[in-house]
């Protein structure tokens, strides 16, 4: 398997397991998002990592720009979607595209990465429920849901001086993409 850098020709094939992973009810939804995001000026910079086997697309990760509300000048980002083709999960692809990301990420001097996920695959990497640290979401996480909001530092010791809300890009800043 090969995990690169996502490129223009690329497009229809990584939208295709998108729309697969998701299924048909989500699928459409989180096409458009994307779609959205990778035209959204207010998104960038931003890193799609594609995985790779036998030169077929088996997985996406997208990663945008977003802020926070306290401190602008904080470079942080927000992972979302992660998406492996059904018939190729749970053999650890999502989380190689997750670790390829971070470890990216972390060279570019990216100090937080925030995501609404799965509040039982997420912490593997590091991640901790964000709303308990005082890092509030663009919109309300209903507490039933309040473990999914996570936030992952990029530097030791940050998170302990840091709280706020996020704010992300344009094309995400939308309340139905955050119920998880």
């Amino acid at each position: 398997m090969i995990i690169r850098e996502a490129v223009k020709a690329d497009l229809k094939e990584l939208l295709n397991v998108e729309e697969q992973a998701f299924g048909q009810d989500e699928g459409p939804e989180i096409v458009k998002l994307i779609n959205g995001l990778l035209s959204d000026p207010t998104a960038r910079p931003l890193l799609s990592l594609i995985a790779l086997r036998d030169e077929k697309i088996i997985g996406h990760v997208l990663f945008t720009s977003a802020q926070l509300d306290t401190d602008s000048e904080l470079d942080i980002q927000l992972l979302a979607p992660l998406a492996v083709l059904p018939e190729e999960q749970n053999r650890g692809i999502g989380s190689r595209l997750v670790e390829k990301g971070l470890q990216i990420l972390t060279r570019k001097g990216v100090k937080l990465v925030f995501v609404l996920g799965h509040p039982n695959y997420y912490p593997r990497f590091g991640f901790k429920q964000a709303g308990k640290l005082g890092l509030e979401a663009p919109y309300l996480i209903p507490e039933e849901i309040a473990a999914a909001w996570m936030v992952r530092e990029m530097s030791p010791g940050l998170l302990s001086n840091l709280t706020g809300n996020v704010l992300c890009a344009d094309a995400i800043n939308r309340p139905e993409y955050w119920r998880e």
